[in-house]
């Protein structure tokens, strides 16, 4: 699927192709039996419901097939972990770690989430839908085929990360830092709104619209060097 973008006027029309979005049926579920996360553990079809993760330690496990619903993640280790076609609903928490961890065809609806850790993650087939997210470390992440929907992101730090096909519908993206990141067919025209804190030489492969390039327009000049002055 490809979406066109507005072309420069010449016959020509420039293009962004779309995001590939998880699709994800999962198997019938067992309920989990309670019990702490293990590090290196292996969690398959499983159903996840209000469980308190706070502070404990899965780093390097492996979740595969699962449902985790309303479930509390303050503090809770995932350093390398895996989810893998997996669907996170409400959940919430403070400073979880995620860093270098890898999702893949995974879905996080509702999310409340604040100081999330995902440094040097590979993020593959994922949508972020609903909820709110604060202070979101993804620098040196890999993102491709990422989809930020109706959902709002507070000071997002994207540094030195690497997105493809990422898309932000209906998506509140405020004070977001693109420092040293690589962006191809990143398509910001469902952000509103749009509020670039770093990275503004960075822009190039990403799609905006008319409005928001005038909306940006004080910051790109700023980045250039550019005094606009009214005149006397």
């Amino acid at each position: 699927m490809v979406r066109r973008a507005a072309g420069d006027g010449r016959g020509t029309r420039a293009t962004v192709r779309a995001a590939r979005r998880p699709e994800l049926r999962l198997p019938p579920l067992e309920p989990h039996d309670g019990a702490e996360l293990e590090p290196d553990g292996d969690y398959d079809a499983l159903d996840f419901r209000e469980t308190d993760f706070a502070g404990q330690d899965g780093a390097g496990a492996r979740f595969m097939d699962c449902a985790l619903t309303g479930c509390a993640l303050d503090e809770a280790s995932l350093t390398r972990a895996r989810l893998l076609d997996c669907v996170l609903t409400g959940v919430r928490g403070v400073g979880t770690r995620l860093a270098e961890a890898t999702l893949r065809d995974v879905e996080l609806v509702d999310a409340r989430l604040g100081g999330t850790q995902l440094h040097g993650a590979v993020l593959e087939r994922v949508l972020v839908r609903g909820g709110k997210i604060d202070y979101l470390n993804l620098r040196r992440a890999r993102l491709k085929d990422v989809v930020f929907e109706g959902c709002v992101l507070v000071e997002p730090d994207f540094g030195g990360a690497r997105l493809e096909r990422v898309e932000f519908v209906d998506c509140a993206l405020k004070g977001a830092d693109f420092s040293a990141a690589t962006l191809t067919d990143v398509d910001l025209r469902g952000a509103a709104p749009l509020e670039l804190a770093r990275g503004v030489d960075r822009l190039s492969g990403v799609v905006i619209s008319p409005a928001q390039l005038l909306d940006l327009a004080p910051v790109l000049a700023a980045e250039l060097g550019v005094r606009v002055l009214a005149g006397e």
